[in-house]
């Protein structure tokens, strides 16, 4: 999973540039450029900033399907953490990482990114 990627995705999907993300989220166009170029890993509160700038749920960053950004349309598909067991294993899922300090989510990501990439090959 590339998140940065995904964000890009996301934004290019919205017809948004970094700028409209920059003045949404209080983040600098700079650092939105770094994430979406793979060179920095958001931790889950930046993540979050990110969605609501981008009107998506925060699971859209990090749910792929078959290399297409989802933009939380209504589907079977995208609609996995929303209700019943999916939902319930998100919630648990965000306490996880809400409960990391900054330098064990970073390492978490660092690590989910890993393992998506080789399933790749």
């Amino acid at each position: 999973m590339d998140i940065g990627r995904r964000l890009r995705e996301l934004r290019e999907d919205k017809k948004m540039s970094q700028g409209d993300i920059e003045h949404k989220t209080g983040l600098l166009r700079c650092y939105i450029s770094r994430v979406e170029n793979g060179h920095t890993v958001p931790v889950i509160e930046t993540l979050e900033k990110m969605a609501r700038a981008l009107d998506a749920p925060l699971y859209a960053i990090l749910y792929e399907r078959k290399g297409e950004a989802q933009t939380g349309k209504e589907d079977e598909v995208s609609d996995w953490a929303s209700r019943g067991k999916g939902a319930r294993e998100f919630r648990k899922f965000r306490q996880a990482v809400a409960g990391m300090s900054a330098e064990d989510r970073n390492t978490f990501m660092f690590m989910a990114e890993k393992v998506a990439r080789g399933r790749k090959k």
